[in-house]
């Protein structure tokens, strides 16, 4: 679900510099990505292509004639079959956030934003804009631009920064660097190679730390740099900022289970629509 960089050894250093008290105690966390997407266009009916078993792509998603604007990456940007950019790409830095903060499930959400660069059938944001408020007194940020990539902090186009009592720290997937109180550095570790800030497969070997672990795991059981369920607890947020938007209202959470409080018609959208034959069963 894009939480490799949790097996960075940069992003291990950082959040443990964070928990030995660098930068005070953490409070707040903002998230950002922006890139310059194009357009998909308005997608007409068309023939299903010779090599694409479109049935099968499909999968639990209602049936609907293929359009020729969807495959392969557009799917995305649609509600039947993707989750938007927050789930796309604030996926990996809310994880971040959440990480350094030491934070489970919000008990609130609230998100604002919409489709704005460009008129076609794009049907998510390119304009997002989530708080996620916890019970523990913290709040993390995400603020997501698909069609504008002016950058964030010293013109990088994603990351997270981390604020404190006593400072503030800026981590990405090349390394990390911690400022006091008065934005002087005091403490930075960075990678030696370049790295895509944009890389969505996690950037250099970043994808090779994780596979090594999980492979570790399995052979000499050694600990899970991100077990499944902190992956979950990441996805069921996001998946709520979503709901959030959509229904134009903040949500009360639930932070034991996730789940909507007192809102009928949001919660009507914790489960998605299965074509018939395709729901799971448990």
């Amino acid at each position: 679900m894009g939480n490799q960089q949790r097996s960075s050894p940069e992003s291990i250093e950082a959040v443990r510099e964070i928990r030995n008290g660098l930068i005070g105690d953490v409070y707040y966390a903002k998230c950002f990505y922006a890139n310059a997407r194009g357009p998909i266009g308005n997608g007409r009916i068309a023939a299903i292509p010779d090599w694409l078993d479109y049935e099968l792509w499909q999968g639990p998603a209602p049936r609907t004639p293929y359009r020729d604007n969807i495959i392969h990456y557009n799917w995305h940007w649609f509600w039947k079959w993707g989750t938007g950019e927050l789930l796309n790409n604030g996926t990996h830095e809310y994880d971040i956030c959440r990480w350094a903060l030491g934070v489970d499930m919000p008990h609130r959400i609230a998100s604002n934003g919409g489709r704005y660069h460009y008129n076609d059938d794009w049907e998510f944001y390119d304009v997002q804009n989530v708080n996620f408020d916890f019970p523990e007194g913290k709040t993390i940020n995400w603020e997501g631009r698909s069609c504008n990539g002016f950058g964030f902090l010293d013109g990088k186009g994603r990351g997270s920064v981390i604020y404190g009592t006593e400072g503030t720290m800026f981590i990405d997937r090349g390394g990390y660097i911690a400022y006091n109180l008065d934005n002087e550095e005091i403490k930075r570790r960075t990678r030696g190679q370049q790295v895509d800030p944009l890389d969505t497969v996690g950037g250099g070997a970043l994808t090779d730390f994780h596979a090594h672990n999980f492979a570790m795991a399995i052979r000499q059981g050694e600990k899970l740099n991100s077990p499944i369920n902190q992956a979950q607890t990441s996805v069921i947020a996001l998946h709520l900022g979503n709901i959030a938007q959509y229904v134009g209202r903040s949500l009360n959470i639930n932070p034991q289970t996730g789940r909507i409080i007192g809102d009928s018609e949001a919660m009507s959208m914790w489960r998605r629509d299965y074509e018939p034959g395709w729901e799971p069963r448990i």
